[in-house]
């Protein structure tokens, strides 16, 4: 099968399958008083070299970032992201509705990515002296960004600084943070909290987990706030314990950054092939998604063999003029192999 439409779609690891029946005997403590998640705690402490870290483990993307927002950020204010950040795009204005009304601002920038003149420019058009207007409240940054770009430890804290000058906590959208550190080679520490960043949406689910996000406040002061918002917004989960095992045996061994590297070696390989058959790469190629242009006639041999993958034009029709260009979103993951990745390439020459 050649899938490439999401690393939501991948399957999980066995490493995580194993550590999930392994959890599924005798009796644990619930709602994440189990033995298993203090030693979660421990480890991305560790891993973060954050000793005082709060650490909290929720089941879906959008939890995690919406509640680290809502934790953050007052209802009367505005949360500055890119015009094309996940929580923008595709979280159905839940950081809204879980901050009580905190609007986005968006700010623009090539890949994804923003841009540090722009975010200047808007906080600096904003204001926190008028009682009419949004006040100043969060930034989020989103690393791997929407169009498969990463940021530098050095882009991060520009942006970080910027917003600091501010007095803006930070939240950093980590969906796809295994994949980032990976193509940076930086140190978790690194690309979070030394840079400035407060809070971490840290995900597994699209890098092998069966579905687990960790959110981690690198400042403890909001962990008890975070709490009841989890509590009270139904996302803290009774038989924690399967959560937990998940995330230890992600970090255990560094099997995290294992499985990042199996998918952006993956992106890799298909990078290549789509170069060797003439296909234009677009946007950020530095991680696990690689957006691609080619034939309509190319897009239709791929998707009628079998190939599944999003056209960047929702919308658009295999129906029309074979030598039309079509944009496409292709997206790699863990378990990603070489000969459905040959097999694309080779119906597209």
């Amino acid at each position: 099968m050649m899938f490439f439409a999401s690393d939501n779609s991948g399957p999980a690891a066995p490493e995580v399958m194993d550590a999930v029946v392994a959890a599924n005997t005798g009796y644990q403590g619930s709602y994440g008083s189990d033995d298993i998640m203090d030693r979660v705690r421990g480890q991305i402490r560790d891993i973060f070299e954050a000793p005082e870290a709060a650490v909290y483990l929720v089941g879906t993307g959008t939890a995690a970032n919406a509640l680290a927002l809502a934790t953050i950020s007052p209802p009367w204010t505005a949360i500055y992201c890119h015009t094309l950040s996940h929580i923008e795009e595709d979280e159905c204005n839940a950081p809204e509705f879980f901050t009580g009304g905190a609007k986005l601002h968006l700010v623009d920038g090539p890949n994804a990515k923003i841009d540090p003149a722009a975010l200047k420019d808007t906080l600096k058009g904003s204001t926190n002296s008028f009682v009419h207007n949004a006040q100043r409240g969060a930034f989020s940054l989103t690393n791997v960004t929407e169009r498969g770009a990463v940021y530098s430890v050095a882009e991060v804290a520009e942006l970080c600084g910027i917003a600091k000058s501010y007095d803006l906590p930070v939240h950093m959208d980590g969906a796809r943070f295994a994949n980032a550190l990976v193509s940076t080679n930086a140190a978790p520490a690194d690309m979070t909290w030394r840079a400035g960043v407060d809070v971490l949406s840290f995900g597994g689910t699209k890098n092998g987990l069966l579905g687990v996000e960790a959110v981690v406040f690198f400042d403890p002061k909001h962990a008890w706030e975070f709490e009841l918002r989890r509590k009270r917004s139904g996302h803290l989960l009774s038989k924690h314990r399967y959560f937990s095992a998940q995330m230890e045996a992600y970090l255990a061994d560094d099997l995290w950054l294992d499985l990042a590297r199996r998918a952006n070696g993956a992106a890799d390989r298909l990078r290549d092939g789509l170069r060797g058959v003439g296909a234009e790469l677009l946007f950020g190629q530095d991680a696990n998604m690689v957006y691609a242009a080619f034939s309509r006639a190319q897009h239709r041999r791929a998707m009628e063999a079998g190939a599944q993958y999003y056209l960047n034009d929702h919308d658009a029709s295999l129906d029309g003029r074979d030598d039309e260009v079509m944009g496409c979103r292709l997206v790699t993951n863990w378990a990603s192999r070489d000969a459905d990745i040959d097999q694309f390439v080779t119906l597209l020459g």
